[in-house]
């Protein structure tokens, strides 16, 4: 009988040692896949890190943009604006002179 009780102690232990086999197992499986997730997160970090840069860069680039384009813009306008008035100026000059050789012919 007392082999029987060790055979099944044997036996109970060969079990258990079979499941904690198994237990380790699936646990470095776990730990593996884990350690892949956090690599990948380390590389989206990274790429949004790059994006967060890229986009600094642009808006940057927008604003100096904006800058140089507005004031190019506002000296251009001020260009039309004096063109304009020197041409109504032409205009009452060019008018006044009409009205001279009208009279002048009549």
């Amino acid at each position: 009988m007392d082999n029987k009780i060790y055979d099944l102690m044997e036996k109970m232990y060969s079990e258990m040692q079979n499941g904690f086999k198994q237990v380790n197992s699936r646990i470095d499986t776990l730990e593996n896949k884990v350690d892949k997730l956090e690599n990948k997160v380390d590389k989206l970090e990274n790429k949004v890190d790059n994006l967060e840069n890229k986009v600094d860069s642009i808006e940057k680039t927008v604003l100096k943009i904006e800058n140089v384009h507005g004031e190019k813009l506002t000296a251009l306008f001020d260009g039309y604006a004096q063109h304009t008035q020197q041409l109504e100026r032409i205009e009452q000059e060019v008018s006044k002179h009409e009205e001279i050789i009208i009279k002048r012919v009549k």
